[in-house]
């Protein structure tokens, strides 16, 4: 089915502008502390996809490139803690534990030519698993430092911010001006591996400062902007809640937006900076920031809406993992309120309506995918193809504007597909997933002149929005992922499995 609507995929950030305000609020913050700064990096720094959605224009390693602007004096120390270490803890957007994603960090900012001074292992106590990564780090030629956990953290600012306290954290050596403190995710214990730093180099007689650099949510955006309120969608796991700044409205009278984490905790890291210099550089939470991002919004009502989007797809995401096992009912109330809110539901979603309807209308799952020209194209299941699968097919063919009747895999390709699996492989379900029919595309490809042009229209298909009327495989999703495809499920749908 084919539906245009005349919308199409539109930038609402510049992101040259961007890296260049943002690369020079940085340098302006080092001169600020007299030369050395450590820099709290908070959130994605190599894959921020959430902010590429949200800002459409931002790309996913804009923040990677602005600190490529800044190579030359910038080192990276990179935080894990041991805890997480002993608990496998897994990076979900990756399927890797952090410690593996420390490795692929090292490597990742070396070959962008970073220097990667060292390793901290923050709230460290002896275990066989952190030995042995310990060990991996300095076969590496990487330092590795051990901070403890401070018994009376974070309230007992006397013993904090003393010998016993952070005084008997490792001193980790630095060499440049700037010293980034990033971690492969949450709760690495980023700005008390700062706040530690900030205490040993004032031993040293040594002048240092400390930011912190968030992109979310957005200071001086509204507290209920679509952007903001996405943020709180994207964590509401966490069940961060965006605020106003209550120092900074006393201190200033200007109104802005932070985070219950940040508010929270700032009275805490205003007495620890006081007991260290005599008296806290800041007046508030939004003071410690240094994200330029709000001021490189070019199209408010492009980023309004990618951003009600998001706050869907984070729904969706929510309800099929409830349908998988995963206990998220406070998160999935939480997010309907921030819908609500938003004034959203998940109709909102154009690709939503008709898979409901075709899967509605057939007894059958179906999928629908909105292309970038706002065309919509739907799947249905058939003996030969899943539904995803006939979607993907069909998207092709209008792309290359190619006949609806036309076949790009002729049934003498996908039946030997279909017996493979089936006989030889022990698959209950004949019909071909996305990864089969691209591998059986391609194959036609080299004699099929519409195989072929179908096939140049694949990368067409990134920040396309999709939805399954049921959950797809993890095949399936995977290939969508991979196509830059935004996809949304509905937790089950018409049939009896789960899955399709």
């Amino acid at each position: 089915m084919q539906a245009a609507s005349g919308k199409m995929y539109k930038i609402g950030f510049d992101n040259d502008k961007y890296l260049k305000m943002q690369s020079g609020r940085i340098k302006e913050r080092i001169a600020e502390f007299g030369g050395k700064l450590y820099l709290e990096f908070g959130g994605k720094l190599f894959d921020d996809y959430h902010a590429s959605r949200v800002l459409p224009g931002f790309q996913p390693d804009s923040k990677l490139q602005m600190l490529l602007q800044l190579k030359e004096q910038a080192e990276i120390v990179i935080a894990i803690s041991a805890q997480d270490i002993e608990n496998s803890k897994l990076r979900a957007d990756l399927g890797i534990t952090y410690d593996v994603d420390v490795i692929r960090l090292i490597d990742a900012f070396r070959r962008r030519g970073f220097y990667v001074g060292s390793v901290v292992l923050t709230k460290y106590a002896p275990h066989p698993k952190t030995a042995a990564f310990e060990e991996r780090l300095k076969n590496m030629g990487i330092p590795v430092y051990r901070h403890y956990i401070i018994e009376g953290y974070p309230s007992d600012i006397p013993h904090i911010v003393s010998e016993k306290g952070y005084g008997a954290n490792d001193y980790i050596e630095t060499m440049r001006s700037l010293v980034v403190i990033t971690a492969p995710g949450p709760g690495s214990g980023k700005m008390a591996t700062c706040l530690s730093q900030l205490y040993h180099e004032n031993k040293r007689g040594i002048k240092a400062g400390y930011a912190k650099f968030e992109t979310f949510p957005i200071w001086n955006l509204p507290l209920n902007h679509p952007v903001n309120t996405a943020y709180e969608a994207a964590t509401a796991d966490l069940n961060d809640i965006n605020m106003i700044d209550p120092w900074h409205l006393a201190a200033y009278g200007e109104t802005t937006v932070n985070y219950n984490r940040d508010v929270e905790i700032f009275p805490v890291l205003k007495a620890m900076f006081e007991r260290i210099y005599g008296e806290c550089p800041y007046k508030s939470p939004t003071d410690m920031g240094v994200n330029m991002a709000g001021f490189c919004i070019t199209d408010d009502e492009v980023v309004c809406e990618s951003s009600r989007q998001e706050i869907i797809r984070r729904y969706f995401s929510s309800l099929c993992s409830a349908a998988r096992g995963i206990n998220k009912r406070d998160e999935i109330f939480k997010l309907e309120l921030l819908m609500n809110q938003a004034e959203i539901t998940s109709d909102s979603r154009r690709c939503t309506v008709p898979a409901r309807r075709i899967a509605e209308q057939t007894g059958e799952p179906a999928a629908a995918i909105e292309l970038n020209d706002g065309t919509l194209i739907t799947g249905k299941t058939s003996k030969l193809l899943g539904c995803a699968s006939a979607m993907l097919l069909n998207a092709l063919k209008y792309l290359a504007g190619i006949n609806d009747e036309t076949l790009l895999i002729v049934p003498e390709v996908i039946l030997p597909i279909q017996e493979l699996k089936v006989n030889h492989l022990g698959n209950h379900n004949p019909r071909l997933h996305t990864d089969e029919v691209l591998i059986a595309l391609s194959v036609s490809a080299l004699h099929d002149k519409n195989a072929a042009a179908a096939m140049e229209q694949l990368r067409k298909l990134n920040h396309c929005e999709m939805h399954s009327s049921v959950l797809l495989a993890q095949v399936d999703e995977g290939i969508m992922k991979k196509l830059g495809i935004r996809l949304t499920c509905d937790p089950g749908g018409s049939n009896t499995k789960i899955t399709h």
